[in-house]
Order: C-alpha cells, then sequence, then structure tokens
C-alpha cells in the first residue's frame, strides 16, 4: 500500500487525485457533509437522498480545485505525501504592492482606493480565485471593477442574482470610469453574445441553461453575492467553465456552515475577510447603527392558544401578517418615521397590506411597492429617487431589496416579518450603512412576536433569539423594547 497522493489539475474546475482505494475511501469520507436543512426536502423525506453532500467523486477520484489546501491539511493530519504532476498549476502569480498602486493610478479612479479595497485585490491577483468576504457599503464593487480591469484582456463574466443588480453594478462600472460601450448586460429578452464588450454583466437565471461552449470565451468570472451560488443552477454554471482559470466570489456574508463555505471555497477559492462591519463603522466609513427590538407582547388569551395548539411555523406566520393590531403598529412606526425608510416584508399579500396602509395615511408621501413582478429598471428608477429624496418609503420584499441594492440614503431599515436566516438578517442590515452627506447614522426597527406562555416559545421568538446572538456577535449595538400589541 502506497501512502502517496499524485495531484493532477484535470480543468479549472477538478482536480484529480491519484491514490491507492483506501486513501481513497478516506478522502471520501473527509469530504462528506451533512446539509442543514436536508431533512425538509422531498428527496430525503421519499429515502432518494441521505442528506449528504459528497465532494470528492469517489469513482473518478476528482475534487473542486478550490479544495487544493484542504487536501493538503488532509495529508498532513495522516502523514501521506503530496505530489504534484505540475507545481505550477497551484501557485501564486507574481503581484506586488507597488504594482497594484501604478496599475490604480494608470487607470484615473475619480475615488480613492482603500487600504483593504487594496489588499483584497492584491490577494486576489496572487491567487487567481478566492471568496472575498466584504460587507456591504465596504465598496465591495470597486474591488470588482479592479479586478475586471485588470483582467480585461481576458473576458470577464460578472455574475449577479438580480437584474437590479445587473443595472447596478454597471452603473457603478461606468461611476468608476468604464466606457459604457464596453459593458454589456444580459437579462431576460436580452441578447446572449456580444463581440466587442470586454465586461459582460448577466443574472445568473439568463446564462445557466447556455450550452458549455459559450462560457468558453471567458477567461475570468467574477461571482457577486457568492453565497446564493450554492444552488444547482449556480454550481452548473461554475462546472461548465472548464477553461476560466481566474475565479473571484464576493459576498457580504456567509451563513456560518461548513458545507457551504467548502462548496464556494472549492468553486471560488479560499475565504478571505476583506475587513468587517464593526472596523468600518470604528473608522467611520460605514453609518453608526443603532437597533432597536421591538418585542411585541401578545395578549394571555392568545399566548395560551399558542401554547396548547402549538401550531406550525407557516401557520404561525400568517397569524402574524394577517394581525390587524400588529399591522397598524407597523404602519404608524413606518408613518412616524419622517427620514428615508426601507420596510421588508415576506409575502407579497402582507406587503400589499403594508402599502396601502402606509400610502392612505399620507397621500403626498413618496410610497414605493417593490416585490418580484417590479422589472429591473422600474427598481433603479426607484432606486435613483429614494437616493434623491429626504422622506421616501419603500415597501419591499427581502428577495428584491435585502441583497446588493445601493441606497446610501437610507436612513432606517424595518423588519416587517421575521427572518433567522444569518445572511438575510446581515444583508438586510447593510441597506442602511451605506453613508451620504445627509447621513452618518441609520436605525433598525427589529420586529419580534411574543406569544410564548410559560415553557412553551413560539417560533418567532426563538428566531428573535437567535437574531440577537447574531447582533452580539457582530459587535451591534442593541436595545430591547417590550411593547403590549
Amino acid at each position: 500500500m502506497t501512502d502517496t497522493i499524485r495531484v493532477t489539475k484535470f480543468n479549472n474546475v477538478h482536480l484529480k487525485l491519484h491514490c491507492d482505494s483506501s486513501i481513497a475511501y478516506e478522502l471520501s469520507e473527509y469530504f462528506t457533509f451533512n446539509v442543514p436543512g436536508a431533512k425538509f426536502s422531498p428527496a430525503y423525506k421519499n429515502k432518494m437522498w441521505d442528506g449528504k453532500i459528497r465532494l470528492f467523486h469517489l469513482m473518478r477520484g476528482t475534487l473542486y480545485v478550490g479544495l487544493i489546501n484542504q487536501v493538503k491539511l488532509f495529508a498532513q493530519e495522516r502523514e501521506y505525501n503530496l505530489e504534484y504532476d505540475s507545481i505550477e498549476d497551484f501557485s501564486e502569480r507574481s503581484f506586488s504592492i507597488v504594482e497594484a498602486k501604478q496599475f490604480i493610478k494608470n487607470i484615473d479612479l475619480p475615488f480613492e482606493v482603500r487600504d483593504y479595497q487594496l489588499d483584497a485585490f492584491v490577494h486576489a491577483v496572487r491567487k487567481k480565485r478566492a471568496v472575498l468576504v466584504s460587507p456591504t457599503a465596504s465598496g465591495k464593487s470597486l474591488i470588482i471593477f479592479l479586478l475586471a480591469t485588470y483582467f480585461v484582456a481576458k473576458k470577464v463574466l460578472i455574475v449577479v442574482p438580480s437584474t437590479g443588480l445587473v443595472h447596478q453594478m454597471a452603473s457603478d462600472f461606468i461611476d468608476y470610469g468604464c466606457p459604457p460601450d464596453l459593458i454589456h448586460k444580459i437579462y431576460s429578452g436580452q441578447e446572449k453574445v456580444t463581440e466587442t464588450a470586454y465586461f459582460v454583466i448577466t443574472t445568473w437565471q439568463s446564462i445557466y441553461k447556455l450550452p458549455n461552449n459559450w462560457f468558453d470565451t471567458y477567461g475570468v468570472v467574477i461571482g457577486d453575492e457568492a453565497h446564493q451560488f450554492k444552488a444547482k443552477s449556480l454550481v452548473d454554471i461554475m462546472e461548465k467553465m472548464t477553461k476560466c482559470e481566474y475565479r473571484f466570489g464576493f459576498t457580504g456574508t456567509l451563513d456560518g456552515t461548513n458545507t457551504n463555505k467548502l462548496v464556494l471555497e472549492g468553486l471560488f477559492g479560499a475565504v478571505k475577510q476583506v475587513t468587517t462591519t464593526s472596523e468600518l463603522m470604528e473608522q467611520g466609513t460605514v453609518a453608526s447603527l443603532k437597533i432597536k427590538s421591538l418585542v411585541l407582547s401578545y395578549n394571555e388569551d392568545t399566548r395560551k392558544l399558542f401554547a396548547k395548539t402549538k401550531p406550525s411555523y407557516t401557520d404561525e406566520l400568517n397569524h402574524i401578517i394577517l394581525n390587524g393590531a400588529r399591522n397598524k403598529f407597523i404602519s404608524n412606526l413606518t408613518n412616524s418615521l419622517n427620514t428615508n425608510t426601507l420596510l421588508l416584508f415576506n409575502y407579497v399579500q402582507h406587503g400589499k397590506m403594508l402599502y396601502d396602509m402606509i400610502k392612505a395615511y399620507d397621500p403626498d408621501r413618496e410610497v414605493y411597492l417593490v416585490y418580484g413582478k417590479v422589472e429591473g429598471e422600474e427598481r433603479e428608477e426607484i432606486r435613483k429617487l429614494v437616493e434623491k429624496s429626504d422622506n421616501a418609503a419603500v415597501v419591499a420584499s427581502y428577495k428584491t431589496f435585502s441583497t446588493g441594492i445601493n441606497i446610501p440614503n437610507l436612513h432606517n431599515v424595518i423588519f416587517g416579518s421575521p427572518s433567522k436566516s444569518r445572511i438575510r438578517v446581515l444583508q438586510s442590515i447593510g441597506r442602511g450603512l451605506r453613508t451620504s452627506e445627509e447621513k452618518t447614522n441609520a436605525v433598525l426597527y427589529d420586529i419580534a412576536d411574543d406569544m410564548s406562555w410559560k415553557s412553551f416559545q413560539n417560533h418567532t421568538i426563538r428566531h428573535f433569539s437567535e437574531r440577537v446572538q447574531m447582533y452580539n456577535q457582530e459587535k451591534f449595538e442593541y436595545k430591547i423594547y417590550t411593547i403590549k400589541l
């Protein structure tokens, strides 16, 4: 039996590990993980899937290239020898800070590059692939622009989760000095092929069904909001890009699970924390955040009923969004805030009710409703209108406005619907962290619903406890207020 693992780069997606069968089985076990929430999936319930993800293909001996550091760790822990057919395939690119600064000077940016942005740019160029965790308002799009411009000769594909972000990324590039004719935007109904543009910005939904050869022309792929790349369609895109050597994923936050982190690292490369929200607050780069946690205390009859019936999470949510007193409280809160406010909801029915109540209170106030059926161009127009306003209210779904949307002149964020997703919560908070000439402070109103009785705790109050833990981890300032509903 040999104790050597020989590493070959199969393509830019997979590496191949040559070893004897006993080591292969160890590798298979090492790179097998339980998927969080798998027990709720139909495939698991129907016993068609065991709820595990296997990153090492036992029969083919293949593993994502981005997990080479994990292979090194595996070999080190077990004292196996690691050999490479070509060490150059896994070596870093030479790129100094001096070279980076000269490059930035040559492209004549209208904005100053911050130290952490420069470090992230240099790190990514050297490593050739990376997941860069850069929180909202840290200037993530500028780092993306630097990388895209540096690798412009290789043709760059930038993948974003929504049409609104296609327009916003293109707008950011133009603000940084990119000629508009070098940018091609792909979304619903748009042409998929361009002969003249160097930067192609697309939604993943527009390209994931395209044939493999469509992706062969790109030498660089940049995934914005990369935490969403764990979805099968997004993984398929990355696996089709076998000729693309340079891969960079950007996200404001990861969900904390080892499984999803390793999938992202496999597709893009090792994770690097660019900076943190608390560091940005200390530097004055983002707005100072205060969180007001408003715990709505339900009456005794409701508490006893919930303790007795123990409704499902879905039934509890239905009770919450149809509760007239709760909706009146939220609309009154929104109307009491005389600066730009974003009110986030989960269900369209709920959003429409809140929009109507807020609009009825003051017909002259700028109030906008945004959800899935509102086209990307209209969302972008609303974003620009709110940026010029001083007392607008945007009632928006989490899916459309919690991620990526850039409104520096946004003072308040209200969680109108409960959420326990770490990514969604932190991304939503990020909507209020950007600074403007008129704004240096932001307030988050986190609305929680307490229907607990004795030892019984309802779903959403437990989720609120998880959000409080999040706030503590992120070092956010918060205060809890109990309000009788």
